[in-house]
């Protein structure tokens, strides 16, 4: 089965500002590593659809919904938070930035693909049940897993977060449902300033010092994550891909390179393919440096279609 590739032109159009880091050119810069790598050609494209209400209700509060749509903007920016804007475009593309989430877990769990990608933009793994942050409006992984569980009646779902930044919103959303396990590495101290101490069985964090190495990475992966996960077993995995910790990212401050992304997206494959039927949904988080974005993020997806 062909790994799905999921985005929408939307995307393009949701702007912060000149010099904003979270830009459009991220999607381009990961298409155009996937053209040059020969890679696009052999993946499954799919247009993202907008997500639902009902699948935005299950993770964010109704009145939280309806704050952002009434702030949408007909022109300028308007700010969620000091990191996050809207321009007149930013709604339709959260939307279907949500929505291209569900649409990859529909495609999984319907046997239509083996995993799938989501190319989208904004990010979402800091957006919580009630908060816009760090460049996040609605939290895509999070609305994914919440429909995994509601709508495909599956008891444990688990999500995988190498983003350089804590996914706080994500742990926000699921502190309390141990039918979700999350699993983040992330610099610490560092935005957002918190993930140490979750106590929580069902939390994973695993703080890196800055200028952490890869071999830092694979230690803490192979030592907290791995473990935790067989023993919880998913029957689907999720992952807030953010590549945003390699060593060319200056935005992140740790020292990852190509070579890492790959191995952990072997051991997500190997564990997926142990306990989910290989059933994986992997969506875009950061990655600010646009050369290291692209190669990172085309290693990690020749990983996921075993080409």
């Amino acid at each position: 089965m062909q790994t799905a590739y999921l985005t929408h032109p939307a995307c393009l159009k949701h702007e912060m500002g000149a010099d904003h880091p979270e830009c459009p050119a991220r999607i381009h810069a990961i298409e155009d590593q996937l053209i040059a790598s020969g890679l696009m050609h052999y993946l499954a494209h799919y247009d993202a659809p907008e997500v639902s209400r009902e699948q935005l209700r299950r993770v964010h509060t109704d009145a939280y919904i309806e704050s952002v749509f009434a702030q949408s903007p007909q022109s300028g920016l308007v700010y969620l938070d000091g990191d996050t804007a809207m321009n007149p475009y930013t709604l339709d593309a959260a939307l279907h930035a949500a929505g291209a989430a569900v649409k990859a877990v529909d495609l999984v769990m319907s046997g239509a693909a083996e995993n799938a990608f989501c190319n989208i933009r904004p990010p979402g793994h800091h957006a919580g049940r009630s908060s816009a942050a760090g460049f996040c409006i609605f939290n895509n992984v999070a609305v994914a897993a919440a429909h995994a569980l509601e709508h495909h009646g599956l008891l444990r779902v688990a999500i995988a977060d190498f983003d350089v930044h804590h996914g706080n919103g994500t742990e926000d959303i699921f502190h309390d449902d141990p039918r979700v396990m999350l699993c983040s590495t992330f610099r610490h101290p560092y935005y957002p300033y918190c993930g140490v101490g979750s106590e929580n069985s069902h939390i994973i964090n695993v703080p890196l010092a800055g200028g952490a190495s890869g071999e830092d990475f694979r230690a803490a992966i192979t030592q907290h994550w791995l473990p935790a996960l067989d023993d919880f077993q998913p029957q689907l995995l999720l992952i807030s891909a953010g590549f945003d910790a390699h060593k060319e990212d200056d935005m992140g401050g740790l020292a990852l390179r190509e070579a890492d992304y790959v191995w952990v997206s072997e051991q997500l494959k190997s564990l997926a393919a142990r306990h989910a039927a290989r059933r994986i949904v992997s969506v875009l988080e950061g990655g600010y440096a646009l050369s290291a974005l692209g190669r990172s993020a085309v290693a990690h997806i020749r990983v996921l279609s075993g080409l």
